[in-house]
């Protein structure tokens, strides 16, 4: 009698024990919870897939903007006569400037030939006023146009960032700035104004910036609408991080500027004074410096000067100008 007892209790405890096992041990031992984990993340497979597509979308536009901005500065090493006109801001016309620079020059070899100069000197006096002068003329007005573009585009790009932070779209925001900023950023801004109205996208429009305007922070201001068109985004904080961008870099050119200005002195002191003592021997002892040209070994030495001044002061212009 105790020996059955003892064996019903013993079965009766194994079963106990078996149901315990199949109910209670999942819970206690997080199997459930592992399922339902796998579970969970299995439903949520596709939206991370969906996910990663659309970031690869993103970095494929990205890759497709910036190789559309490194397709335009190989071009813009070739720049037509007509676009560096209205990069200076000029409204001429190509043969304009061709026929003003052909009169310059055979008014200037006129003038030479009156003056009593040879053929050959007033020649190249010619040539060079009516090819270098009028080019460097407009490689002046185009660089003093860039910088006070660079002067008032981080207002610009303020101004746009408040509007769109305000409730504009980016298009109102633009053209507040073509209504009040200050020339060539009021102008370049209009122009994005009106190639927008005919149609074009607006990425488009602050892309094509970079073309009249050929400066690096042009450059940045459309790559970034640009890829904000067409990958998305808080464009109001890009435009703000490209703001703090470009009056980070206009602290580092007036920086750099003040630091080269010693060795730019030193530079123009030590090329103008071969000329200058020249002018004062001449002054007080014609005789003494007439011979180098008037005799042939003295227009040598004259030429060969020429050369090698014109190669020094190519080389501290080269030391002292940074690029940034």
């Amino acid at each position: 009698m105790t020996m059955q007892a003892f064996s019903v209790a013993f079965m009766a405890a194994v079963a106990i024990g078996g149901l315990a096992w199949v109910f209670l041990y999942p819970i206690l031992s997080g199997e459930r919870q592992a399922e339902q984990r796998r579970a969970a993340f299995a439903k949520s497979e596709p939206v991370a897939r969906r996910a990663d597509r659309v970031q690869r979308s993103r970095r494929q536009q990205v890759e497709e903007s910036l190789k559309e901005v490194e397709e335009r500065h190989k071009q813009s090493k070739n720049i037509p006569i007509a676009t560096r006109i209205a990069q200076a801001g000029l409204s001429w016309s190509k043969q304009q400037f061709v026929i003003g620079s052909v009169v310059f020059g055979v008014s200037m070899l006129l003038l030479a030939l009156l003056l009593g100069a040879g053929f050959l000197p007033a020649l190249g006096f010619g040539f060079a006023a009516g090819f270098g002068l009028p080019r460097w003329l407009l490689g002046y007005l185009k660089n003093r146009r860039e910088r006070l573009f660079l002067e008032g585009l981080p207002d610009a790009v303020d101004i746009i960032v408040r509007g769109i932070k305000a409730g504009l779209p980016l298009f109102d925001s633009i053209k507040v700035v073509a209504a009040d900023a200050r020339e060539p950023v009021r102008s370049e801004f209009a122009a994005i104004v009106e190639t927008q109205a005919i149609g074009m996208p607006i990425g488009e429009a602050c892309s094509r910036l970079y073309e009249r305007m050929p400066v690096p922070e042009a450059n940045f201001f459309g790559i970034v609408v640009s890829i904000q068109q067409k990958a998305g985004g808080n464009l109001s904080e890009a435009l703000g991080n490209l703001s703090k961008v470009l009056r980070d870099r206009k602290k580092m050119r007036a920086k750099i500027k003040a630091m080269s200005m010693e060795a730019k002195a030193s530079a123009a002191i030590i090329g103008s004074m071969p000329p200058a003592i020249m002018g004062i021997v001449y002054i007080t002892n014609p005789s003494y410096i007439e011979l180098l040209w008037t005799t042939s070994p003295g227009r040598l030495m004259l030429a060969a000067s020429a050369v090698w001044m014109t190669i020094g002061v190519l080389v501290m212009k080269k030391m002292i100008n940074f690029d940034f």
